[in-house]
């Protein structure tokens, strides 16, 4: 009776203890693909563990051929264990609906840095401003919770692109 409120718990403690520090405000592509940059700040702020910084960009891909809307989407280089998945297949069920997307999470090289996560979030914030750089996010995550910080990165770009890319339609003609 009770399972269904476990899972829903474990996901809402996964998503609530990842987070989006340097947000972006551009729209995905209505046609196309569309690239996400980001670092992603592993590690645990109450403890002294080394902190990992990876970069990395999910390629978002639009169907080039309208599927049926029971397509599911694809998830490539996304998780690194079961718990993780777990988390992605709970959004999925329940609550987000991606149609056929296809999306290719691609990782740099895993960096271990002796830093807290907050002083690897300012130096990576101070690099991305001198650089005026305004095209890539910087995500935080326990250390067993990256692949859903990713997740949640990429879910709240597509949502937050929806109002551009249905108004896009509508001037093409596709929408009334």
């Amino acid at each position: 009776m009770f399972d269904g409120w476990e899972q829903e718990q474990r996901f809402r403690d996964a998503w609530d203890a990842v987070g989006i520090v340097r947000r972006v405000s551009y729209s995905l592509f209505t046609f196309g693909e569309s690239d996400l940059g980001y670092y992603l700040v592993c590690g645990d702020s109450d403890t002294k563990q080394p902190v990992s910084v990876t970069s990395g960009e999910v390629r978002v891909k639009r169907p080039t051929i309208i599927t049926p809307q029971s397509a599911r989407p694809e998830f490539e280089g996304f998780f690194e264990n079961p718990e993780e998945e777990e988390v992605a297949e709970f959004l999925l069920a329940r609550s987000a609906h991606f149609s056929s997307l296809q999306f290719v999470n691609q990782q740099g090289e895993k960096q271990i840095v002796s830093d807290s996560v907050d002083e690897a979030v300012d130096r990576l914030n101070r690099k991305l401003d001198d650089e005026e750089e305004d095209r890539i996010a910087i995500l935080t995550a326990p250390a067993n919770l990256g692949g859903v910080a990713v997740l949640r990165y990429t879910a709240e770009r597509i949502w937050e692109s929806a109002p551009d890319n249905i108004q896009e339609l509508r001037e093409r003609g596709f929408l009334p």
